[in-house]
């Protein structure tokens, strides 16, 4: 038979599966003898049965009560017990933080006799009244699914006719009408009186904490951070202590590093005579926990001595909640601390300097995904600012977007690529639908470990908390600073490094790499197998590129070099040209801009090979479209401008002629260079003029030529004949040895399939896995993510979106046996991919498993591949 709970004192860190990371963590805090107040975690496999039974499994309830008992015992304190009662809360906890997004419960075992009792054990009944109208509150929210903001609206009315501000201003007399009047409250929104039997609300409690794993706000959380639905929560119940017993008594939450900046030194905040969500919800703004070592010196001292083991202990930086009661102190949780990108690296760097942990730890512990953020924008710092507010600096990086109050327009809005900023007094758990979708958060009550700024910094997204100068009204849906207003829909800025809220858009800058990211890039560089390259059309972005660290451009895309508007009408004479001599004359246009283009990112890339690849899209791409040159030409006909018919004429005959019912299988690539050799002749000339200039002038460029789309070896064939001929006359006119490679890409199956015949003729082999899985499945990318990809992503019949994560299944096979067959018929193949997936981890992961030499990012996803490499070296070195 299961046993579905454990006492603190029985468990281990090492059970974070079982007892959640919670329930662990006051395992192992008991373990080491710091000061946990004493409880039991029921476990995660128990929530699991109940989610699948819909009823609590068999014996669960009496191993709650045995445990219980226990615990009574242990504390001569008995739940429900008029004279000696026990409170406890009821905690949530999976084996992944989930911070904010399942549900709490505190104070219980209030009722109308504890309460007295309490007031008699504690000789402070105002205290007690208060921990009981808290318990109300928070219960019927939680437990009975009444809206939080009824009973604030009952509190906020018991205030206003009490002539006070701060509810611990309160008296006797007047928490005594708010618990009437909550019970009233209760009564009419359920149907029924508040629960006064002890045990009937550990049980309620703990249903709902088992309810809350699939509330909507944690399925929200899940998806966006990949926590797999099977895991469950865990329940704790633990012996309550107080930190709203008087002015000796508080409450806190501390980071034993700054979670924004990883500076060394206690970071965090805390309030005197209050509860612990009054420090999370932002009710009251905080006081830094640096003010503690005045207030309460020798508790600051056990805090730092505190931080100092517990860091030790669990080798990471701690997010550690604690209550003071009356001078003493008690540990409630303590768990990995969420960081901003830019803190977890330099943890990462000092924790190896202190040698707490090794190299290969501290770059397994970054996540690629969220070191990315190191590289968002930043406000250019030369910028002229109209500074509206200041708040508190909660997640760094910089945002602008339109203002909206409400998480549910947040989200609308954002959904349809609008820029916006959620504003609110603070948000909660249900909001982070809102700021999923938001650019980012602005709240005027609350501290840095508030639950706007906490879910931010996880999601990379700026926050700016606790601006009290900023006065909402969210029924008017504008804000007021002094005498300025911000109405709904007006622009703003907002700066999470620095607090700034900031009137209108502000220009932005590009954040280099600290040197702390420097250093762990560069362990990574020690150790990583796989090649890291860049995705560059552009000598600008070839040189980003290799700023970032890239060893080559994967990826230079030749036609993206037409599209500006000096080049545009050079590209469409050349399309529009109706024989092979007014073809030759437009190409010649085009050959000194590719040239220029080529010689640019050649350079760049000095010493690096550059992977050109001719000509690949369809070529109607180039051309207006055709309604909208059929409306140009019949107002040219009613206007008589004879110039302007003939040629809009000529452009609407060609356009018809190249126009395809399914571009992306039809006319383009390799297709174009057989039936038009000249295009491809062109590129290759102004690639070998390139080299040929750069070798003169002592540089060394390396030269890879791309034929895109083959799928028969014959295609390949005809152009690496082509490409030779024009390489050869190149040589013969320079008097210069000018040396490339030729090869692939392979993007559709059956270049796959036959990859060993075309590795005959094919020095290297590139994967466009873009096209690559748009063939593999028969799914149009835009067609597919506009329509029914979504649809296949929350059925579940897709665990990712193909386009982003390499399908492994399919698509990968497709790769693992090219590259098998490849390398069979020519062993010193080179082999890698250059589609979006190269700068995706679990991409990375896969090519570093299937032998690939490299893989080619955008310019500032190569970080990311740099250490994704790395990590996919760590994770397998007995592969």
């Amino acid at each position: 038979m299961s046993r579905y709970v454990f006492p603190f004192e029985q468990g281990r860190a090492s059970q974070r599966e079982l007892l959640g990371g919670k329930g662990a963590g006051l395992s192992e805090m008991s373990y080491i003898g710091l000061p946990v107040p004493p409880g039991f975690t029921i476990t995660t496999e128990a929530c699991n049965l109940y989610q699948e039974l819909d009823h609590f499994p068999e014996g669960m309830m009496d191993e709650v009560w045995t445990h219980l008992t226990e615990l009574e015992a242990k504390l001569s304190r008995r739940l429900g017990d008029p004279q000696k009662p026990l409170l406890v809360s009821v905690r949530s906890g999976a084996p992944i933080s989930m911070p904010g997004m399942m549900d709490t419960v505190l104070n219980l075992g209030l009722n109308s006799a504890t309460v007295e009792g309490l007031a008699a054990l504690t000789q402070n009944r105002r205290f007690a009244l208060d921990s009981y109208r808290r318990f109300i509150q928070m219960f019927g929210n939680v437990v009975m699914h009444m809206e939080h903001n009824r009973f604030e609206h009952v509190l906020q009315e018991v205030k206003d006719a009490a002539g006070v501000q701060q509810d611990p201003d309160l008296s006797e007399a007047a928490l005594e009408d708010v618990i009437d009047r909550y019970k009233t409250l209760v009564r009419s929104e359920t149907g029924r009186d508040f629960p006064e039997d002890a045990r009937e609300q550990l049980e309620m409690a703990i249903k709902a904490v088992f309810d809350s794993w699939k509330n909507p706000r944690a399925i929200v959380y899940r998806r966006l951070n990949k926590i797999p639905e099977t895991l469950g929560t865990a329940v704790n119940v633990q012996s309550m202590v107080f930190g709203n017993m008087g002015p000796t008594s508080a409450t806190g939450v501390l980071f034993t590093r700054n979670p924004n900046t990883g500076e060394p030194g206690m970071y965090g905040e805390y309030l005197t005579n209050a509860q612990g969500e009054d420090v999370v919800a932002g009710i009251r703004t905080p006081k830094m926990i640096q003010e503690m070592a005045q207030e309460m010196p020798k508790t600051f001292q056990e805090l730092t001595d505190v931080c100092r083991l517990l860091e030790t202990h669990y080798r990471d930086m701690q997010d550690i909640e604690f209550t003071v009661e009356r001078e003493k102190l008690y540990l409630l949780q303590t768990r990995t601390g969420k960081r901003t990108a830019r803190a977890a690296v330099k943890i990462a760097v000092d924790l190896v300097a202190e040698g707490i942990i090794t190299r290969d730890e501290a770059l397994l512990r970054q996540d690629p995904d969220q070191v990315a953020r190191l590289l968002y924008r930043q406000i250019d710092p030369a910028a002229e600012l109209d500074v509206l507010a200041q708040g508190l600096p909660a997640s760094p990086g910089a945002a602008s977007g339109k203002v909206v109050f409400d998480a549910d327009e947040a989200e609308a809005r954002g959904n349809r690529g609008e820029a916006v900023i959620l504003v609110r007094p603070e948000t909660t758990p249900d909001d982070i639908h809102g700021i999923v979708a938001a650019q980012g958060v602005l709240t005027s009550r609350g501290g840095m470990t508030s639950h706007a700024a906490i879910v931010a910094r996880g999601m990379g997204k700026p926050a700016v908390t606790g601006c009290e100068s900023v006065r909402i009204s969210l029924e008017a849906r504008e804000f007021m600073v002094g005498d300025i207003t911000v109405h709904e829909n007006d622009v703003i800025t907002i700066d999470g490094g620095t607090g700034r809220v900031v009137k209108g858009i502000v220009p932005t800058v590009e954040p280099g790499l600290s040197e702390d990211f420097n250093t762990l890039l560069a362990w990574a560089d020690e150790i990583k197998t796989l090649g890291v390259e860049a995705n560059a059309d552009t000598p600008e972005d070839a040189q980003i590129a290799r700023d970032f660290g890239a060893q080559g451009v994967g990826l230079c895309r030749t036609e993206h070099m037409f599209m500006g508007q000096d080049r545009l009408p050079a590209m469409q004479a050349m399309i529009l040209a109706e024989t092979l001599a007014e073809r030759e004359a437009a190409l010649q246009k085009l050959l000194p801009m590719q040239q220029e283009d080529f010689y640019g990112i050649l350079k760049a890339m000095d010493g690096y090979p550059v992977t050109i690849r001719l000509l690949d899209p369809p070529l109607h791409e180039f051309l207006p479209n055709m309604a909208e040159t059929e409306k140009a030409l019949a107002q040219a006909q009613q206007e008589g401008r004879v110039d302007d018919v003939v040629r809009l004429e000529a452009i609407l005959r060609r356009s018809r002629v190249l126009f395809e019912f399914n571009p992306m299988l039809g006319f383009r690539g390799v297709r174009l260079g057989i039936v038009y050799p000249e295009i491809y002749a062109m590129q290759a000339q102004a690639i070998f003029q390139a080299q040929a200039a750069l070798l003169q002038e002592g540089y060394h460029p390396v030269v890879e030529v791309m034929i895109p789309l083959v799928g028969i070896d014959q295609e390949f064939i005809r152009m690496r004949d082509l490409i030779q001929q024009v390489n050869e006359a190149t040589q013969q006119r320079t008097g210069l040895d000018l040396p490339y490679k030729i090869g692939t890409m392979i993007e559709i199956p059956r270049a796959a399939l036959t990859a060993g015949t075309i590795a005959e003729s094919a020095q290297f082999f590139s994967f466009g896995t873009n096209d690559l899985t748009q063939t593999t499945f028969g799914f149009s990318r835009d067609d597919a993510e506009s329509k029914f990809l979504p649809h296949y992503l929350a059925e579940k019949i897709l665990t990712e979106n193909p386009f982003m994560v390499l399908d492994r299944q399919g698509v990968g096979k497709l790769i693992e046996m090219a590259v098998h067959d490849g390398r069979r018929t020519r062993p010193d193949l080179k082999v890698g991919i250059c589609g979006e997936h190269g700068g995706d981890p679990s991409s990375i992961e896969f090519c570093h498993l299937a032998g690939l030499n490299y893989v080619s990012a955008s310019p500032f996803r190569v970080p990311i591949a740099r250490l994704a490499a790395a990590q996919a070296f760590l994770r397998h070195q007995s592969h």
